[in-house]
């Protein structure tokens, strides 16, 4: 006896078929995908998207980052996996619908008007009359006119007496209304495939297609766009894209960069941007309220030209492709700083550049070699400068550049509620980075900042590492609105001649001429005080062996030689002396200069304060310079986002689809009413109504009440 097994192979084929198409269209199934899609929305909320790879290690660490990059987190919308859950809820959603919409289509067509009799007493809504003085057949075309009227779609079917225990002979009405519900059940279904299809039309599937199939890679290297090989650029023909543009003023660009994880894909225009004009415009506190770009747009085919504004939401469009104001940037402005000793006796110097550039230097003779990289020039600087005041017992350095500055410095002061937005002015912004590729980050003000205590200063920020914030040095400015004065005070400081002529002058205006003993005690005290300020004497040197000068060396020798309970008033007397040894030497610079001295005032002691705290902070300096920013010739930059989006409309029909849709399902009820009317007795019709709604509501409720009363009198 033999058993075939092919029928067995064919059923149990059909049946894995036929469970794959249930899961994959289950409600289930989908708001998985929905579970999922939203948990990687928020991951790419929270987590910055396609930011460079030494941002991820700063924030999280190697590690993280490598779990980043493997897992597509960095770009998650443009991730392969998450693609493919768009594909599968294309799917999902697809099946569903073309499962479900031949039911719901049947049943819209359908009234139901073979509804049993005795079935309408099982009804939530329900009711019975007598109608006296009509038959059933004019009591059905009565109703069944009255339900058109009022907008419902009606029926009407007579019925035979079957005899026995069948029915009785009549007219049953049967009428519905709401069809909109159901169809806003296919209206949103739709609205969630059109969408995720938009969404696979505009990300990255149809750019990696191109990729894949026409031999396309990314590319990571350097140099200029215009060497690029053809094998890492798309064609102007490409469907979809999404890339970003830098075009200086005065320039042309034509070639978009789309960012692919791993590197980059160039992206040909059918045309090229010129960029005339670059227009800021700023509110009366100097904040910025329009960004705005002049440009040109020329046709590479046809050598037409067309003038446009592209604005903040205000995009430009030529030949399918959307032109957006994304951001701006420097187009390779010109620069001059003047180099500030920091450490030593060097002297200062001027050197040009390009921001972007960089210069070779050389900390002196034999020294180290430096690497000075441009990075950023910034004409706008607007600062909250107000709120801030010297109460007594502040700290004197508070620097009053708002609470970010404040905060920065460990400020004591805290600001007022009111702001007061100032534009600070110009700014550079650079990096020195020595043989091993060290680098430190710089960002010095053109101009003096008033912080609050009446005290202009140029402040000299600096950070180790891209996610620190900037501290910041403060360099008292001298009467012509410069940093020379505080740079000679600096050097006469490291000048053994001249303190030793400072100490003198002060030890003979400070003691009494007849008594040069307490002269020479003195200036023994006071050179102590000036040679552990200077770094000449040290109690322990810093990390980088540098020695310790400044307030903390004369701390450090109190600490050291003083009993505690005398330290407070030793100090004060130290201090006191040595801001009178550093006024002299002040004097000596002038002198030196053709200058004419100091006279006594409230502004010469805020000059002469600040220069002490100055001098202090200096030698903590880390670089062996600092570069403030003398002149510059401005090129401004926009950043343009270009786009071919085909998937654009479909995805505005889906949110129209989808708003009708979620309308229809959420405020359109479906009813159904059955009126059945069978001759009486006694004469007359006896009337049995029933309604059927998909929500039970009070409206529900009230519209029953006012359909049987209007329909067969009942109450």
């Amino acid at each position: 006896m033999t058993v075939s097994t092919e029928g067995v192979r064919v059923k149990s084929g059909s049946q894995t078929w036929r469970s794959l198409v249930e899961l994959l269209s289950s409600m289930r199934f989908a708001i998985s995908l929905l579970t999922l899609i939203c948990i990687a929305s928020v991951i790419g909320t929270v987590l910055k998207q396609h930011e460079p790879r030494g941002n991820y290690i700063n924030q999280f660490g190697p590690f993280w980052t490598q779990v980043f990059e493997v897992t597509g987190l960095t770009g998650v919308y443009s991730a392969w996996w998450f693609m493919l859950i768009l594909g599968f809820l294309v799917v999902s959603t697809s099946l569903c619908i073309a499962r479900n919409t031949p039911k719901i289509i049947t049943d819209l067509r359908s009234h139901k008007e073979n509804i049993r009799a005795q079935s309408l007493a099982a009804f939530h809504h329900r009711a019975t009359a007598s109608l006296a003085a009509e038959t059933p057949e004019a009591a059905a075309q009565r109703i069944g006119s009255m339900l058109a009227g009022a907008g419902w779609r009606v029926k009407l079917q007579q019925r035979e007496s079957k005899g026995g225990a069948g029915e009785a002979s009549g007219w049953m009405v049967a009428a519905r209304a709401g069809a909109a519900n159901k169809l806003g059940y296919i209206a949103a279904h739709s609205a969630i495939v059109l969408v995720c299809i938009g969404g696979l039309l505009d990300g990255d599937l149809i750019v990696r297609a191109q990729m894949w199939l026409g031999g396309k890679s990314v590319y990571n290297g350097g140099g200029m766009v215009a060497d690029v090989k053809p094998e890492h650029r798309l064609p102007p023909s490409n469907p979809t894209f999404r890339g970003n543009i830098l075009v200086s003023e005065g320039a042309q660009s034509s070639t978009a960069i789309l960012n692919q994880g791993e590197g980059v894909v160039l992206q040909d225009l059918p045309f090229s941007i010129e960029l005339k004009k670059f227009v800021v415009e700023y509110y009366s506190t100097g904040m910025p309220k329009l960004f705005a770009s002049d440009i040109v747009i020329h046709d590479r085919d046809t050598g037409a030209t067309q003038s446009a504004r592209v604005e903040v939401n205000h995009p430009a469009s030529y030949r399918g492709v959307e032109i957006y104001q994304s951001s701006f940037d420097d187009g390779g402005s010109s620069v001059v700083l003047q180099a500030l000793p920091m450490q030593g006796e060097g002297k200062p110097f001027e050197i040009e550049g390009v921001i972007g550039s960089s210069s070779q230097l050389s900390n002196g003779a034999g020294g180290e070699q430096l690497t000075l990289e441009y990075t950023a020039l910034r004409v706008i600087n607007v600062e909250n400068l107000g709120g801030n005041k010297t109460s007594s017992g502040a700290d004197p350095r508070a620097v009053n550049l708002g609470s970010a500055i404040n905060a920065r410095l460990g400020a004591a002061n805290k600001p007022d509620a009111d702001k007061v937005m100032h534009n600070v002015g110009p700014s550079i912004t650079y990096k020195l980075r020595d043989s091993a590729g060290q680098a430190r980050e710089f960002h010095n003000y053109m101009l003096p900042v008033d912080t609050g205590d009446g005290v202009p200063v140029y402040l000299y920020g600096l950070r180790e590492n891209p996610s620190d914030t900037f501290r910041y040095l403060r360099l008292p400015a001298d009467e012509e609105g410069g940093v020379e004065g505080f740079m000679r005070l600096r050097a006469a400081l490291k000048n053994e001649r001249l303190r030793n002529l400072a100490l003198q002058r002060y030890a003979t205006k400070a003691v009494d001429p007849k008594r040069p003993e307490l002269a020479q005690q003195l200036a023994a005290s006071a050179g102590r005080a000036l040679a552990l300020f200077a770094g000449v004497e040290t109690v322990s040197p810093q990390a980088d062996g540098r020695p310790v000068g400044g307030l903390q060396a004369i701390a450090d020798f109190m600490e050291a030689n003083v009993p505690e309970a005398e330290r407070t008033r030793a100090s004060e007397v130290l201090i006191r002396i040595l801001n009178g040894v550093l006024f002299e030497l002040t004097q000596l610079t002038r002198e030196q200069a053709g200058l004419a001295p100091l006279q006594p005032s409230e502004k010469t002691q805020g000059f002469m304060t600040q220069a002490v705290l100055s001098l202090s902070d200096i030698q903590m300096y880390p670089a062996p310079m600092a570069f403030e920013l003398r002149s510059f010739n401005q090129v401004q930059a926009s950043v343009f986002q270009v786009s071919r989006a085909p998937g654009k409309n479909v995805v505005y029909l889906g949110c129209a689809l989808l708003i009708l849709g979620i309308f229809a399902m959420l405020y359109v009820r479906e009813r159904r009413v059955w009126v059945w009317l069978t001759p009486a007795d006694a004469g007359g019709t006896q009337a049995s109504m029933a309604l059927s709604t998909n929500r039970k509501t009070f409206d529900s409720d009230h519209e029953f009440e006012m359909l049987k009363s209007k329909l067969i009198g009942a109450t």
